[in-house]
């Protein structure tokens, strides 16, 4: 990708994403909202309800994000990162209550289908509400690896969700005055329902897996092991005991420095910082505590000579 591209998605902050992402939630009501008027559709009706869960989640996500962005204080020294996965919790219950919702007002209309009206209309504001949506998810997401913000993910992926369930809803408004399967309708908002329901049910898997820590992926952890295995070529360090979690944006590791005996603790604590700086530098946003111990039992045998030791 471009420099240029690169610093725009670094100005492309989550937090003013998440601002943007509120504002087209509620172009996309208005819009939604007007074609259900327009149309009698509970198809659209239930699009109309989804963009108002991605308004609760947009402004319940900003908030999160605001408080993520404090920095560490005596209460919380290790920063206030875990704010991110309340937002997408918050955002997986409020879409399964709008699939519930959903739900309560498409089972009647499928037991006594109703013509839908003015469906061209209905297309048209559907279909320029779902490009907004659709436009913005895709800045969002690739804003989210940047940034690596979970809160910011997880809206990107809720609004793709409503592009494409927009476009199954917009098919049943389509199809069911074409074929006179008036029962297309409120068909197509049920599947939108269990659509949303899956999504939801995501959000709320995801952000409990961030609650209790769970380990960095597997590429990040591939790349901390390159960094270790730079400093412990020479076979004088040795690094074990390598734990990791993640917190929002921020990932952490916890690791044991195996050292010779007669390294003085000046030379081990000049070793551990260049570790962390090292390990820092190749996966950012990796705060690494770097315990120093001595070699294990049947090591300290095989272990270098002072001079042999000396860092280069």
């Amino acid at each position: 990708m471009p420099v240029s591209g690169n610093a725009f998605l670094h100005w492309l902050t989550p937090r003013r994403l998440m601002a943007a992402s509120a504002a087209v939630a509620c172009a996309a009501i208005a819009l939604k909202a007007l074609a259900w008027q327009l149309t009698g559709s509970v198809g659209l009706l239930s699009d109309a309800l989804e963009s108002v869960v991605n308004l609760a989640g947009a402004g319940f996500g900003l908030l999160m994000l605001t408080v993520a962005s404090r920095p560490a204080d005596e209460g919380h020294p290790y920063g206030h990162y875990k704010a991110e996965y309340f937002a997408s919790a918050f955002e997986g219950l409020l879409i399964l209550a709008a699939a519930a919702a959903i739900a309560w007002a498409a089972l009647p209309r499928l037991a006594q289908p109703q013509p839908v009206a003015l469906a061209g209309w209905g297309l048209a504001l559907s279909v320029g509400s779902s490009a907004l949506n659709g436009a913005l998810a895709w800045l969002m997401l690739r804003a989210a690896r940047v940034h690596r913000s979970l809160a910011l993910q997880a809206d990107a992926r809720h609004l793709l969700t409503d592009v494409w369930t927009s476009a199954g809803v917009l098919a049943g408004v389509l199809l069911a005055p074409l074929t006179g399967w008036l029962w297309l309708d409120p068909l197509m908002a049920l599947l939108v329902a269990l659509n949303i329901l899956r999504e939801g049910f995501g959000l709320l898997w995801r952000s409990s897996q961030g609650l209790m820590d769970e380990a960095v992926q597997a590429e990040t952890l591939a790349q901390i092991q390159t960094v270790l295995a730079r400093f412990a070529a020479d076979g004088v360090a040795r690094f074990d005991h390598v734990r990791t979690r993640q917190a929002g944006q921020r990932r952490f590791a916890d690791l044991h420095m195996h050292l010779p005996p007669e390294w003085t603790l000046t030379q081990a604590a000049a070793l551990r910082a260049q570790v962390a700086a090292a390990l820092a530098e190749g996966v950012p946003g990796l705060c690494a505590l770097i315990q120093i111990l001595p070699p294990e039992p049947d090591e300290a045998a095989a272990s270098p000579s002072p001079e042999e030791s000396r860092l280069s």
